[in-house]
């Protein structure tokens, strides 16, 4: 982190916390702190164990950041908490044709369900029910401070420094990185992305304003493959031989839900990342890692 930040470096410090979800665990980290942006959350698709691997860490570490940050000799004036796309899809309405999600909707699926859920619907309930507890916390416990949630879905753009390894990416740069080599165009499995850029710009704003208090904000906009497929191969010429053509412009008009990220520009004031640009930026990194670490292409 000292490396990637280095122009700020004399600007940070740490404090490890060796068990995030151990009452207490962040009393030291938040003192002195103005403002938290709590980010940290188990991301399993394949848990041996739901409540263990996901639901419990999910609820309890956020639940941790907020009392540490509720204690009377703290000074925490805003809490910024990333939540996720998935704490708003009812995945249970499959694409949903002709719905469009907003901030006000709620994945209505309880922990009940959740414990004996697959993996990643696990995860997306891990998601909303700490989301949940968060509000719940706020509402029971009044705190001084106040809390506002940024719900982006899949996140693509700009790795923060050159890519390690192409085959430990994070789970949205590996969906990017697979459809170089796809055979056939993939189908949707969450119709929304974000730009980085973006959901940095929003948890920033999500702090500095007072009008963000109180507030979930879905940040994003449609996302399908065939329409990456389509700004991949118009912008990246070189890359029209790795990237299927599938059935270019079918994505805009596929029966598919939509999601409405508009809250989020008019309250935070996010400009939002077209994602040919934001594709372009996002291949560009992993053709540079390509050639840096020797991979062979196909």
């Amino acid at each position: 982190m000292k490396d990637l930040h280095a122009p700020y470096v004399s600007q940070l410090s740490f404090t490890i916390v060796p068990d995030m979800a151990s009452p207490g665990a962040f009393d030291s980290a938040v003192k002195g702190v103005s403002g938290i942006m709590h980010m940290a959350s188990p991301f399993v698709l394949s848990p041996t164990n739901n409540e263990t691997d996901l639901l419990q860490p999910a609820i309890q570490i956020t639940l941790s950041v907020l009392n540490s940050a509720a204690a009377p000799d703290t000074t925490v004036r805003r809490v910024v908490l990333t939540s996720s796309f998935a704490s708003i899809l009812d995945m249970a309405q499959g694409y949903r044709p002709g719905y469009t999600y907003t901030s006000a909707d709620w994945n209505p699926m309880t922990y009940a369900e959740a414990a004996v859920a697959d993996g990643p619907t696990a995860y997306c309930a891990s998601k909303k029910l700490a989301e949940e507890a968060a509000w719940a916390f706020m509402a029971e416990k009044k705190p001084a401070f106040e809390l506002s949630a940024i719900c982006p879905p899949w996140i693509f753009g700009p790795a923060l420094g050159p890519i390690a390894s192409l085959t430990h990416l994070n789970e949205s740069t590996e969906a990017i990185y697979k459809l170089l080599n796809a055979e056939s165009v993939p189908a949707v499995e969450f119709a929304g992305f974000a730009d980085v850029r973006d959901v940095a710009v929003a948890h920033l704003r999500a702090y500095e304003r007072p009008e963000a208090a109180g507030r979930r904000f879905l940040v994003g906009s449609h996302f399908d493959y065939q329409t990456a497929a389509d700004v991949i191969r118009a912008r990246l010429p070189e890359l029209r031989e790795r990237v299927p053509e599938g059935t270019p412009g079918a994505g805009l008009t596929a029966d598919v839900y939509q999601v409405d990220g508009s809250e989020a520009a008019r309250v935070l004031g996010v400009e939002y990342t077209k994602l040919e640009d934001t594709m372009k930026d996002t291949v560009g990194g992993l053709l540079e890692a390509e050639k840096r670490l020797g991979v062979e292409v196909k």
